[in-house]
């Protein structure tokens, strides 16, 4: 199967990985996300996405749709790019992370659905890259954000839609952790007009921590890789009380931001709600976030937006996909089945990373 998946597919398949590196005995190592997972036969990453089948890495999810969105572009947060448009934002399964404040924890981890997935068993819905962006024209907006889940997981779908995207004269915003290779970001910044990141704190405890993996110096070192390749940046800080509202600590980011990426990128500070293990924390008190704004203005940043009504890019109260989709639902959710015949009766059932999280 070529690298090309648009013209080949015309229902749910697994599809090859873009990046990936045989290890000669059978082992496939990843190179889409910092975990860079190595995989025998059989095995998927900690993403839960992307399975080694005999020796050659597939994605599961490609095509595959939990949420679609119609709304401002303000609201990923994105202010400096294309003010005053409508993006449409859509989501797969699956994540690099495993934030234990999550407000996608079924989309975002998307265990359950993953795991249907390689069993051939799920009812997710699908579209093409074609039907992704004859849906966004039909709704009359004017871009496409990947988004809900980490699109690096899914960048085999993401790049095939951004680039029909493109020829249609749409533009397209990627809102990431930025727990990213060097090698994604070069692939995907011929199509991404947006970068929308995470900067979620500047201490490497709390990514290991909260997060469950990461460390600072490669999320800002992937941040700093997409301004250089020309991708507008945008960053977004959720401050959580008790975790990364020292005041020091929102100080540096700030000063990281405007030293890095200049005066005029902007900064978003968000509001944290509680969710999942970080349900007993209080929301954000509005206080601090406008101190912290008023220090990445005395840090030399321009560009400062402090949101105390709302927290995440969440897809909880999105409409169906197929309304979206403008389809019936029972075309939509037709059980998911690969159209290729590689993984035979066994299924793709194997994890490496075995440990179950309470709640999934």
């Amino acid at each position: 199967m070529s690298d090309s998946t648009t013209e080949e597919n015309s229902g749910y398949q697994l599809v090859p990985t873009r990046l990936q590196e045989s290890c000669g005995d059978g082992t496939v190592r990843c190179h889409l996300c910092l975990w860079r997972c190595k995989l025998r036969h059989g095995q998927r990453g900690f993403c839960q996405t992307h399975v080694n089948r005999h020796g050659r890495l597939y994605n599961l999810s490609y095509g595959i749709l939990s949420a679609i969105d119609v709304g401002a572009i303000e609201d990923k947060p994105v202010r400096h790019f294309r003010p005053g448009t409508r993006v449409m934002s859509v989501g797969s399964y699956g994540c690099n992370f495993r934030c234990q404040g999550c407000h996608n924890l079924e989309i975002s981890w998307g265990v359950s659905e993953l795991d249907r997935l390689a069993r051939g068993e799920s009812a997710a819905a699908w579209a093409s890259p074609e039907k992704l962006v004859e849906t966004a024209l039909a709704w009359g907006v004017q871009g496409i954000a990947f988004t809900y889940s980490e699109p690096a997981v899914w960048l085999e779908y993401v790049l095939d839609a951004a680039r029909l995207a493109r020829q249609a004269g749409l533009y397209t915003v990627y809102v990431s952790n930025s727990f990213v290779t060097a090698e994604a970001l070069e692939l995907v910044a011929p199509v991404i007009d947006v970068l929308c990141s995470d900067i979620k704190s500047l201490d490497d405890n709390f990514y290991k921590g909260i997060c469950g993996a990461a460390s600072v110096e490669a999320v800002l070192d992937s941040i700093h890789t997409a301004h250089k390749l020309g991708i507008h940046v945008e960053t977004r800080t959720n401050i959580i009380p008790g975790h990364n509202d020292d005041e020091d600590g929102l100080r540096r980011i700030s000063r990281w931001i405007a030293r890095t990426l200049g005066a005029d990128s902007p900064w978003h500070i968000t509001r944290f709600f509680p969710a999942y293990r970080l349900g007993h924390l209080p929301m954000t008190p509005t206080p601090i976030m406008h101190r912290a704004a008023a220090m990445a203005r005395e840090e030399g940043l321009r560009h400062v937006y402090v949101y105390d009504d709302k927290g995440c890019d969440c897809a909880a109260e999105n409409l169906p996909v197929a309304e979206y989709l403008r389809a019936d639902p029972e075309t939509v959710h037709v059980t998911r089945k690969c159209q290729a015949d590689c993984c035979g009766e066994a299924g793709i059932l194997l994890k490496k990373y075995e440990r179950q999280e309470p709640g999934t």
